[in-house]
């Protein structure tokens, strides 16, 4: 997996990684168990400082989302954290703006919906 980070986008670095690897476990593409790069690779790899990926990593092990194995590495937590105290309030304000993205470009909602239902059966 290789996280995309663009430097001129005008959002910080560690936010842009941040989200990337959320997405990324969010899509199945690092699954529970799975290790992530080292911290230092990673940063080696990305062109971007060790600090910063050290950063994105501790805030994802806080959030629950990693965990890290002392002399053994970063890993996809096994036990993910339940929805924050409101999460499902959350999760309806992203699937509205995401109509409302989404039929900006012309699309109907059965046709958001139908996409969203061919991600999800590539995911199983």
């Amino acid at each position: 997996m290789r996280f995309q980070i663009d430097p001129n986008s005008g959002i910080p670095i560690y936010v842009q990684l941040k989200e990337a690897i959320r997405r990324a476990i969010a899509l199945g593409e690092y699954a529970p168990g799975d290790q992530l790069p080292t911290v230092r690779q990673l940063a080696v790899d990305l062109k971007i400082n060790v600090n910063t990926v050290s950063k994105v990593y501790a805030e994802l092990e806080r959030e629950g989302l990693l965990a890290t194995r002392q002399g053994r590495g970063t890993f996809v937590n096994n036990n993910p954290p339940p929805p924050a105290d409101g999460g499902e309030q959350r999760l309806g304000e992203l699937v509205n703006r995401l109509l409302v993205e989404a039929m900006q470009l012309g699309y109907t909602p059965e046709e958001v919906v139908n996409y969203l239902l061919r991600i999800v059966e590539k995911r199983d």
